[in-house]
């Protein structure tokens, strides 16, 4: 029997996201959403409430999008898969982590506050990878497209190929795979 990690979530950014750039240039951006549950309790009757916080990492341009048009309180529906993974920080203590590394970001209704340079109009703008690319892993290069409110963006396969386990470090590295795929200029998505 097969399996299947993928993970598809929809709230809101508890704060700016941070960018930060890997050693090769690769861009990573690491925010956290709330989802929240409602539901009514059976004796009660009363209203009860459940968030939840998730841990998102985005790679490479679509990373640079959501430092540059999300801020605190957007909605967003993530796309991608569960990663846990162990690192050692300052003190040397041995820490545990598990997040969610996103390969397709939708940035649901406009900006809140002001915040960003969004265009008015329907739907979100949706950043994805571009489908096809070569074997083995890292083929396809990630392309931001843009679906409007009348139809969706197209499905985009597996993000980054060949990008396994991490092998230690700090959170915002991925050890030896920090390299993004190539952007050309017509990736640029305004």
């Amino acid at each position: 029997m097969g399996s299947m990690n993928r993970v598809f979530l929809m709230g809101n950014l508890g704060k700016d996201p941070e960018v930060r750039y890997t050693s090769g240039g690769g861009a990573v951006a690491n925010f956290n959403i709330a989802t929240t549950e409602t539901w009514n309790d059976k004796q009660s009757g009363e209203r009860q409430e459940k968030t939840e916080w998730h841990r998102i990492v985005v790679w490479g341009k679509t990373a640079e999008h959501c430092g540059e048009y999300l801020r605190k309180g957007r909605s967003v529906l993530i796309e991608g898969r569960i990663q846990s993974r162990e690192w050692q920080d300052k003190e040397g203590q041995k820490r545990n982590t598990t997040e969610i590394v996103a390969d397709r970001v939708t940035f649901v209704g406009g900006p809140r506050d002001g915040a960003g340079g969004e265009r008015s109009g329907g739907g979100g703008d949706e950043y994805q990878p571009r489908a096809g690319g070569g074997g083995g892993g890292g083929g396809g290069s990630r392309a931001p497209a843009r679906s409007g409110g009348g139809g969706g963006g197209g499905g985009g396969g597996g993000g980054y190929g060949g990008r396994g386990g991490d092998s230690g470090g700090d959170p915002g590295s991925r050890g030896g795979q920090d390299e993004a795929p190539p952007l050309g200029d017509d990736d640029i998505p305004f």
